[in-house]
């Protein structure tokens, strides 16, 4: 199984019926396609549409009905599209209840970077501050390395995203949780060791009592 589908399954069984979830670009996207078919879920785009549905068939996407990237979405019988202020106010108000982003760091206590590198020329921001800051609950989808180097570091070296800590992070490799200003291993992906985790992260980690096997399925 490849990294990125063992992130998005696992982060699949966070969802639970009746939750408003958002999903950033990237990885966060494909968390969709692995949700539970008894899960009903609202899916949010920051771009104003909620009960988004899956990619069109080729020639069948609607140039103006698109996700927060600009890519082809659908929408569900009973979706519902509104300006970006109502958006962002469903963001920023607290009433999004998972909101699922990549990252480009995570350090040990939580703190994202996911939105520039410096030097390199961006669009924006978006909406990463306002989700970061506004939903109940934040899942950070990302591999566990980038060129052999740790995504999970001591300190960020790139701009935070929010000044308030994720909730966990979902690896190829493990899930680390963020309580009390520690990275808190809770899970190892199948077939990963505890020392295998560690000898891929920068940051410091604290095994959890009940560190358990990621489930899948």
């Amino acid at each position: 199984m490849d990294p990125q589908t063992v992130i998005a399954k696992r982060i699949a069984r966070e969802l639970k019926s009746g939750m408003l979830v958002n999903l950033g670009i990237g990885i966060p996207t494909l968390v969709a396609g692995y949700a539970a078919p008894d899960v009903q879920v609202f899916f949010h785009s920051e771009n104003g549409l909620i009960g988004t549905g899956a990619i069109p068939a080729e020639g069948m996407a609607h140039p103006t009905l698109t996700d927060a990237g600009g890519r082809p979405v659908t929408a569900l019988p009973g979706a519902s599209t509104f300006d970006s202020a109502i958006s962002f106010g469903f963001m920023r108000g607290g009433h999004v209840d998972i909101t699922v982003l990549g990252g480009l760091q995570v350090d040990q206590t939580g703190h994202l970077a996911n939105w520039m590198i410096p030097g390199k020329m961006v669009p924006g921001m978006g909406g990463a501050m306002d989700l970061a800051t506004g939903a109940k609950r934040v899942i950070v989808a990302m591999q566990h390395t980038a060129k052999g180097q740790s995504k999970i570091v001591a300190t960020c070296t790139l701009p935070i995203t929010s000044a308030r800590p994720v909730d966990c992070v979902v690896t190829e490799l493990a899930v680390i949780r963020f309580t009390g200003g520690k990275a808190v291993l809770a899970e190892t992906a199948p077939g990963v060791s505890v020392e295998q985790v560690r000898s891929a992260t920068e940051a410091d980690l604290t095994v959890a009592d009940d560190l358990h096997e990621m489930r899948l399925s």
